[in-house]
């Protein structure tokens, strides 16, 4: 399987036809017919299902989709580091975390990095630990960014200093509005939305002294900023880290729970990992930064 047959795939299951995939790939489509039949016998079964106007993917072609993306986008990414003149400091490094104000350290570290080396670019991707944990393990990520995961022994790690407060996002017309804080009696029996990892349902259960079956969840997000928009629609009161949802001019207030729940994010990496120069300066700058706050 070569990474022309991959591209020359990912171009059809994109355009829906081996035409249209052809005309933008500038190639006959004879030619494109004969490799993609070659990578069906490759991967021993069909990948497509040609109906009379457009093809789909068949259950094996999803799959394939889905890794032929993944090696495509580390191709990509190993290509730059080892083409980088060894005297520039240049390239670019992958981020990939969780919503959480104490990110700002991994921000300040690559801005300081950039400072120094303007060649040096930086990506970050959002989404909750399990999906930054995968990229990770594919070798798609540098570093990512997780809370309070209990056990991270398949990987190097560093705390980032502080913690983070939970709060309750709610109507600015709500009755709890009117509170400074937020507290486990104030929700019994409320609706809720707070994030679908499993682990913060039994936070969230625990501190309300309730089983997670018990918890009256409304809805779960995976990004807060979609929870604070459940809670402006009334759906529930919102339950995410204080301070990453700006409610000013929304109609939101935000309130903290008390007793206070806190938690804690740690940058991690693979324990044997090989890293790119410009990967090797933001870990030392965060280590840096991390320092300074102890």
């Amino acid at each position: 399987m070569e990474l022309r047959e991959l591209k020359y795939f990912l171009a059809v299951a994109q355009e829906g036809s081996i035409s249209a995939a052809a005309e933008y790939l500038f190639i006959t489509q004879p030619s494109l017919s004969r490799q993609m039949q070659h990578l069906e016998s490759e991967v021993g079964g069909p990948l497509f299902v040609r109906g009379s106007r457009r093809i789909t993917l068949t259950e094996r072609g999803r799959l394939l989709k889905k890794r032929a993306e993944e090696l495509l986008e580390l191709y990509g990414k190993t290509l730059a580091e080892v083409s980088t003149p060894a005297k520039d400091v240049s390239g670019e490094v992958f981020i990939g975390g969780g919503e959480t104000p104490v990110m700002r350290y991994v921000v300040r570290a690559a801005l300081n990095v950039s400072r120094m080396h303007p060649k040096v670019k930086f990506h970050f991707f959002s989404g909750d630990a399990p999906s930054v944990m995968e990229k990770l393990d594919k070798g798609l990520l540098d570093f990512g960014v997780v809370i309070d995961i209990a056990d991270l022994s398949q990987y190097k790690s560093l705390r980032l200093p502080e913690g983070d407060a939970w709060s309750a996002i709610m109507r600015a017309d709500d009755e709890l509005a009117e509170r400074e804080c937020v507290t486990p009696a104030d929700l019994a029996g409320k609706k809720v939305v707070c994030s679908d990892q499993s682990y913060v349902r039994g936070l969230i259960s625990g501190w309300m002294g309730v089983s997670a079956e018990d918890l009256a969840v409304a809805a779960t997000y995976n990004l807060a900023y979609v929870g604070s928009q459940l809670a402006a629609e009334g759906a529930g009161y919102a339950l995410c880290l204080d301070g990453i949802i700006n409610t000013a001019g929304t109609g939101l207030v935000s309130r903290r729970l008390t007793p206070e729940i806190i938690t804690h994010a740690d940058v991690i990496w693979k324990k044997y990992g090989m890293f790119s120069r410009p990967a090797e300066l933001l870990l030392s700058e965060l280590k840096n930064l991390c320092g300074k706050q102890k």
